[in-house]
């Protein structure tokens, strides 16, 4: 089942209503996500790699907290922190100023990644701090990804809740 955008998600606890979660695709709704994006966005940061070695860290620990409390839209959602990190550093990294793409996010899309229409920026130089930032969060993504007890309560969230 696909990401539900149409949920009031200033109002919805998915702590509370797991059957509202999805999964979806990549790091959608890891802005939207309540109470989760509140205690998981403080963490992550990226600017530097000691700065992205610590946040990855604290947000590898949030999602092993998760999965302890069995609460796995909370590990999923730490998941998709860390996988966020890789993103937005090698986008960094990739782009001075990490603007990616031409012109605005349509009003419609906002909130959903995409370019939408809009064109790429050329690449500048690789910043290799934000590649090493990056490199950072992709190992613990990855390790997020394979770690058996999320892939035990993914399939078993999956099982009762729909993908």
């Amino acid at each position: 089942m696909p990401f539900d955008y149409s949920l009031d998600f200033r109002t919805v606890d998915f702590r509370q209503h797991p059957e509202l979660y999805r999964v979806g695709k990549g790091e959608q709704g890891v802005l939207l996500v309540q109470p989760y994006k509140g205690e998981i966005l403080p963490h992550w940061r990226f600017r530097t790699p000691e700065v992205a070695q610590e946040s990855g860290e604290k947000i590898y620990g949030l999602f092993e907290a998760y999965l302890k409390a069995h609460d796995f839209v909370g590990a999923d959602m730490a998941r998709k922190f860390l996988q966020m990190g890789f993103t937005r550093a090698r986008r960094y990294a990739n782009h001075r100023g990490g603007k990616k793409y031409d012109g605005p996010v349509p009003d419609d899309k906002k909130g959903q990644s995409g370019a939408h229409g809009r064109e790429e920026l050329p690449r500048t130089p690789e910043d290799p701090a934000k590649a090493a930032a990056a490199a950072i969060f992709k190992q613990l993504w990855d390790k997020a990804k394979q770690h058996p007890e999320y892939v035990r309560q993914r399939a078993e969230f999956e099982a009762r809740y729909g993908k």
